[in-house]
């Protein structure tokens, strides 16, 4: 019964999405204790707290870009989309153009790059978000991009990747830029 009810909420977030959740199924298929683990994990990837959206969004797609080019980026992109996000900000994070993101998702997109390439810089970029947001920003965008990372990671290693593909934001389509700046 369970396992009916699990089914039934992943066809509905792909309908909500437009996404192919096969890797979840096959998770859902082999082992149950693992895929309530996995699902525990999801709600990392929804902690926000004293941050705001545009600045969580874009630590959430920097950190999805540095795993995966494909669906699980257009995944969080179209989560943001749906959050209020604009389309604009959407298109500057995946740019890089970080007068097009705005400054709190240029604060955050060069943090998480920062910490994803492990540069020294991350440390004076920190002290920025703490003195934006405090402490509790700060962790809210840690546990976004650790958590964003998990699910294309997952998503690879059971063989159920993609190759690259565009991203849709709104009606247009676009290659994000992978780079992570020094």
């Amino acid at each position: 019964m369970l396992r009916w009810i699990a089914r039934r909420r992943l066809a509905a977030f792909e309908n909500a999405f437009g996404y192919n959740a096969s890797y979840m199924y096959e998770m859902l298929d082999v082992s149950w204790p693992a895929f309530l683990r996995f699902s525990q994990a999801a709600k990392l990837a929804q902690h926000r707290e004293d941050v705001p959206l545009d600045a969580w969004h874009a630590v959430k797609i920097a950190a999805v870009l540095a795993e995966d080019c494909g669906p699980c980026t257009q995944l969080v992109v179209a989560m943001a989309e749906a959050e209020g996000v604009s389309m604009g900000v959407l298109r500057g994070i995946l740019e890089g153009d970080e007068a097009a993101m705005g400054q709190d998702a240029a604060l955050a997109w060069r943090f998480a790059h920062a910490v994803l390439a492990h540069h020294p810089r991350a440390d004076s970029l920190r002290e920025q978000v703490i003195a934006c947001w405090g402490k509790r920003g700060l962790l809210s965008l840690a546990l976004a991009m650790s958590a964003s990372r998990l699910f294309p990671s997952v998503k690879y290693a059971l063989g159920h990747a993609h190759a690259c593909t565009r991203i849709r934001v709104g009606d247009a389509e676009m290659r994000p830029v992978h780079h992570i700046p020094a």
